[in-house]
């Protein structure tokens, strides 16, 4: 007998790695499928594998979320679509080249991809969601949200955007059955590490993830209703006191007076 159905989930850079495993692990769970990727022959690959094995309905749409016609195909079914009961922006590309070495174009492009178009297809589902009374948005970020000296800063800057949005978007929505959670993995092995400069042969084995143990521990966070999930992380804890103590910063974040420290004389 097949699992009724819990919706669609929309997966973004789906034809490889972190993308092509949330599909998998998404279908095995119930949900039927719409994959976003550039190539439609790495799509029809994945497609063809996960509807013969769950048996669920993968429809592929190949798309290029940095050319702005295509963004809008995809913002325009997230806004239409009833059946969609969760999206997972997960494309990316990422760097690991200095800032003095990095090309700036390129950077840009990197820009437009982790942040525009997550940024344009959250807006996309996100009312629609909210009207349907429910829904599901996984923003795939990184551990350099956290710490952005690891890797090219605009990499870094671009994660530090998806963390911070998707902590406003969970204070936004709290109120309408919106689940929403960031994802900062640490070092995975996906061809992520070959596309941005550093081949995966030359990580230390120690740090580096396998991309199903950590679509399988992204997913056991998201039961679990954790907001962040760093699945590297062993103890909660620790990420809960660098929250709290982010949350002790606020009270004296904005005040009529400089802070003492600096010695500035309050103008008249």
């Amino acid at each position: 007998m097949s699992t009724p159905s819990k919706g669609i989930a929309v997966i973004t850079g789906a034809s490889s790695g972190i993308g092509a495993i949330y599909a998998d692990r998404l279908a095995r769970r119930g949900y039927d499928l719409i994959l976003v990727a550039r190539s439609q022959k790495k799509l029809d690959e994945v497609a063809g594998r996960i509807a013969g094995a769950t048996g669920r309905a993968v429809n592929v749409i190949a798309a290029d979320l940095n050319d702005r016609t295509d963004l809008k195909r995809i913002e325009t079914l997230l806004a239409t679509e009833p059946g969609i009961t969760m999206l997972v922006n997960n494309a990316g590309i990422g760097s690991v080249a200095p800032l003095l070495e990095a090309d700036v174009d390129a950077m840009e492009r990197m820009v437009a991809l982790n942040v525009t178009a997550l940024t344009r297809l959250t807006y996309a589902a996100a009312p629609s969601f909210v009207a349907r009374g429910g829904g599901a948005i996984i923003n795939v970020a990184s551990i350099v949200a956290i710490r952005p000296e690891s890797l090219n800063g605009v990499y870094g800057g671009t994660k530090a955007f998806v963390l911070a949005f998707s902590l406003s978007l969970f204070k936004e929505l709290a109120a309408s059955n919106v689940r929403i959670q960031a994802v900062l993995p640490g070092a995975t092995a996906t061809d992520f590490w070959d596309l941005s400069g550093r081949p995966l042969e030359n990580l230390p084995s120690a740090i580096l993830m396998s991309a199903e143990d950590m679509v399988d521990a992204a997913l056991a966070g998201f039961d679990q209703g954790e907001l962040v999930t760093i699945p590297a992380l062993p103890d909660a804890a620790d990420w809960d006191a660098y929250e709290a103590a982010r949350q002790n910063l606020f009270p004296n974040l904005s005040n009529r007076l400089p802070a003492a420290r600096y010695g500035v004389a309050a103008a008249a």
